[in-house]
Order: structure tokens, then sequence, then C-alpha cells
């Protein structure tokens, strides 16, 4: 993955409005705003097809991205992106500015690792049903991680892995956390495959000798 990705170059708008982002996004460009910090909100215009190629990657939305507003540097993450209800078009962006030694807050995806070497999916008949996919965290720039591991090789039917039990690199804590022990949620769970039970496999093996007796 190129780091390309996390850089892209942008032009101030001035022409605002909905007619206005119609004809941007009939020349192929995608209508944007910058907002956050002390600066005021600035509303700008994107490249679509740099923009459609770097929202491919999952990195995209927990990376600090670079924007080059004619020729000023601004850092700043997605916050909110709209799509196309059908074609495979983005319509507009919301950017987040991030300031150096400011803590900032966002959602990065969890990566569930060794799901399958898991004992308890791989010989016992469990399957893991993921309560969420992402994490609200909250850190300094410089410790915002790509997505969180949360590691189900050890897990057992019937356990749930918890926010609390969830490994959170150095400086980055759960918002949830940080609101009480009430909030402390579910992010998987470890269930038996839904099949028939022996009882149930017994009482029909039962049913049938009774048909064949009665025949």
């Amino acid at each position: 993955m190129s780091d390309a990705i996390f850089k892209l170059d942008a032009t101030i708008r001035t022409d605002l409005g909905k007619g206005a982002s119609r004809r941007l996004r009939l020349q192929d460009k995608v209508p944007a705003i910058v907002y956050g910090g002390d600066e005021a909100p600035v509303s700008i215009t994107l490249d679509h097809n740099k923009v459609n190629q770097a929202q491919d990657f999952e990195a995209f939305y927990s990376h600090v991205l670079t924007i080059n507003i004619e020729g000023k540097k601004v850092e700043a993450l997605v916050k909110d992106m709209q799509r196309h209800p059908y074609k495979p078009k983005v319509t507009h962006i919301d950017f987040q500015r991030v300031i150096a030694g400011q803590s900032l807050t966002t959602n990065v995806p969890i990566h569930f690792i060794n799901e399958a070497e898991s004992d308890a999916i791989k010989f016992n008949g469990g399957h893991a049903e993921h309560h969420m996919n992402d994490i609200e965290i909250t850190c300094l720039p410089k410790n915002l991680p790509e997505y969180i591991e949360v590691d189900l090789k050890n897990i057992e039917i019937g356990q749930t892995i918890h926010l609390s039990d969830v490994t959170f690199p150095k400086g980055v804590e759960s918002v949830e956390l940080g609101k009480g022990e009430e909030h402390d949620l579910a992010v998987v769970t470890v269930k038996t495959a839904k099949g028939p039970s022996v009882e149930e496999d017994a009482d029909d093996a039962a049913e049938g000798e009774a048909d064949t007796t009665a025949e």
C-alpha cells in the first residue's frame, strides 16, 4: 500500500450550493469540507479518481491524511463520506482537522485474528458472532492506530470478549469504557453452531421406529 493514498490535493471552492456541487460531480470532482480546530471551515474540491482509489483501502478511514489545499498542508481525518446510492461514486466528504498535541476521537476498525486457529471454532463447532466491527477511541494523533486486534485463539464456547478484555495500544483509550463499567460493551461471542441436538436426534429416531411398527 502506497503512502500516496494518504495525500490529497485540493482546491478551494467558492461556488457553493447543490447546483455547484452537481456541476463539480459531472466534472469528476468531489466537493468536500474541512473543519475543526481554531480555523474556519474551508470548502474544497478533490479529484474523484484519486479519492475513489484511496477509499478502497481500510486505512484511509483511520489514518491522518495530508490535504494540500493550494499549497497549504492540512492534516485531517475522514469523519463522514457520502456515496451515490448505486453508482461507484463518492459524492461528498467531511474532514476534521487534526492538531498535533491535541487528543482526537475517531473510530478504528477491529481485526479479529486467529479465528481459524481457535479450537472452539475449528474443532468444537463454534462460530464467532461479531457484535462490533470498529471501536471508538481517543488518543493523540501520533498514537492513532490503523486498527485494533482482537485475538480469538484461546476463546471458548460461550465466551464473550468485552471492551475491557481488549488490549489497546499505548496511549489509546476506549471512549465507551471511559463512560463507566456499564458501557463495557460486548465485542464478540463464540456460540455453538445451530443444529439438531442429541436429544432431538433421539426423538426423531424413536418416532421413526414407532411409524415402522404401526405399519
